[in-house]
């Protein structure tokens, strides 16, 4: 590991545009939130929820929710009401992960790019729950940001569905988000 400190610096540094990589949401301040905000609060989103989760790896589920948006780091988020349902965005952000990443010793690379694909997939459990945080903490943030005016919270009512349908709980999550995406809607609407 020491002989690589450079090359692991190297990456870290360029990791570092997550938290200048800006999404559609604001925050309860009204600025822009960051990637990295996002990922930070996935994160502990999965941790707060543990429990209700006994035949998961957390330690992976943790892994597989800080590498999940790291491809955006060079080169931006596109936001999901702007994504064209027709064309995958997977091949792109692959390949931004990928020039992320070449800085590193091939085995980090690999590993690294290892988590990135299994969430892509959603094949394992600890995927398919990641997706799920990950969807619910969008909408969540979306419920609390000052977010700009036109925003467009009915979008959301149907947004990530199919993966925060994973269970019982991230059900309950999402009818109690929806309750206030829908005030937000119809707030936004009446104006």
């Amino acid at each position: 590991m020491i002989e690589h400190l450079h090359e692991l610096l190297d990456f870290l540094r360029a990791a570092e545009q997550l938290k200048n990589t800006l999404r559609s949401g604001r925050t309860s301040q009204g600025r822009p939130e960051s990637a990295a905000e996002h990922t930070w609060r996935l994160c502990l989103m999965a941790l707060l929820f543990e429990d209700a989760y006994p035949g998961i790896d957390h330690h992976r589920l943790l892994k597989l929710c800080i590498v999940h948006d790291l491809g955006e780091a060079l080169y931006g988020d596109i936001p999901a009401i702007l994504q064209d349902p027709a064309v995958d965005k997977t091949p792109d952000e692959r390949l931004h992960l990928l020039e992320l990443l070449a800085p590193l010793p091939e085995t980090q690379q690999r590993a690294l790019l290892a988590l990135w694909d299994e969430y892509n997939a959603a094949t394992t459990p600890e995927a398919r729950l990641a997706k799920a945080f990950d969807k619910l903490e969008t909408l969540l943030q979306h419920t609390q940001g000052r977010n700009v005016d036109g925003f467009d919270y009915a979008f959301n009512l149907d947004y990530g569905r199919r993966y925060t349908d994973l269970d019982p709980l991230t059900q309950a999550l999402r009818a109690v988000i929806d309750v206030e995406t829908q005030r937000r809607a119809d707030a936004s609407s009446a104006t």
